[in-house]
């Protein structure tokens, strides 16, 4: 991964290139973004970089044998931790016991959710998680000297995802590394990650992408016309991996709304045995897939309050045309009234699926209590 393959994000890249030329690379660092801001992809060029044999003032070389290495993420002083899954492979499960489907799935674009990542991987209901046992992996690797290049690079993506137990033994090697090795860890919620953790690294805050970098992105990547790229771009709102799956696949997002209007169909009707049959639906699909509708249900309701506010002509509505033509007639039932309660009915929701609660019996409380918050508008 070159920093010249990741589209905009320049203020950031020179800020990386510059402190490898000044030689202020901090041993922790934390790339912090919104999903979608191209972080691990941010974090994928500047290891490269740093490793380069024959790096440019802009960018590293694409051809050194470091450079190849890195490329297919094979490069004996990269190292990678990301959110596995109990029993597939391992009881005790490593980031090791996946590295193969890793490279595979990531060489194949660095933008993606922890969604893709498991659905790759054909987790079911299980939830990723970084475990336990990948500290002592990881105190085991990094205490090795260099194979090749001058520094050993650690890479965790969505440090947010370890365990507690992880977290208290990583803390000392964070604290103080072995000579020559470097932490970058990718988070999508620095805000969920351990403040003990979080305390420990520098700080690197990562932009969305502009309207612009995304739509140039499309055109060349999907050879889409202009005007498409362009409304896509603006819907995405500075996500690129939203932008990238709303082109490549419509039916994720078309399933969500389908779910979302007959919830809402059915919580204004007070149909209890459809809101029954609903619950069923929804909770018969995996946690991932689960926790995806509610943060796509957020943004509807987001969108669909400023809509009601009157925010439509001020480009402040991020919507596909049939999310549109459903809040067209939806938005009215959507107010400041009762907004965040129902915003805080499906955080909730959310957290208690994360938290591995019964399914079937979170979505039936949150459909009965939306039939009561739908009629408060």
């Amino acid at each position: 991964m070159n920093f010249s393959q990741i589209p905009g994000q320049k203020e950031i890249i020179g800020k990386l290139i510059r402190s490898v030329k000044e030689q202020r690379v901090s041993h922790a660092q934390l790339f912090a973004g919104n999903e979608g801001c191209g972080s691990l992809a941010l974090a994928l060029a500047y290891a490269s970089y740093i490793s380069c044999e024959d790096r440019s003032d802009h960018d590293s070389c694409g051809k050194c044998k470091s450079c190849v290495k890195y490329e297919k993420m094979i490069h004996p002083d990269l190292h990678f931790v990301f959110p596995v899954i109990k029993g597939k492979k391992a009881t005790d499960p490593v980031s090791d016991n996946y590295i193969e489907e890793w490279r595979e799935f990531a060489a194949r674009t660095p933008f993606f959710t922890v969604n893709n990542w498991l659905d790759s991987i054909e987790v079911g209901n299980a939830q990723g998680m970084i475990f336990a046992s990948e500290a002592a992996e990881i105190i085991r690797k990094l205490s090795l000297k260099t194979f090749e290049s001058d520094f050993k690079i650690m890479i965790i993506w969505l440090p947010e995802k370890m365990h507690q137990a992880t977290a208290n033994k990583l803390l000392k090697m964070i604290e103080e590394p072995p000579e020559k090795t470097l932490f970058l860890l990718v988070s999508d919620a620095p805000d969920k990650v351990f403040p003990t953790i979080l305390s420990r690294c520098q700080l690197v805050r990562i932009p969305a992408f502009s309207d612009q970098d995304i739509e140039e992105y499309l055109f060349r990547r999907f050879g889409i016309t202009k005007e498409k790229a362009a409304d896509i771009s603006h819907v995405a709102n500075g996500n690129i991996i939203r932008a990238v799956e709303l082109c490549e696949n419509e039916s994720s997002s078309l399933e969500n709304l389908d779910r979302f209007k007959n919830l809402m169909r059915f919580a204004w009707k007070r149909d209890v045995i459809s809101l029954v049959n609903w619950s069923e639906d929804i909770s018969s699909t995996g946690r991932e897939a689960q926790k995806n509708f509610i943060s796509f249900s957020m943004r509807i309701l987001r969108e669909n309050l400023m809509i009601t506010l009157g925010q439509l002509d001020n480009r402040l509505v991020f919507m596909t045309g049939e999310e549109a033509d459903f809040s067209g007639r939806f938005h009215p039932f959507i107010t400041q009234e009762n907004i965040y309660p129902l915003s805080e009915e499906f955080n909730m929701v959310y957290s208690h699926i994360e938290a591995n609660g019964n399914a079937r019996i979170i979505f039936l409380d949150l459909a009965l209590k939306v039939t009561r918050l739908i009629r408060s508008s």
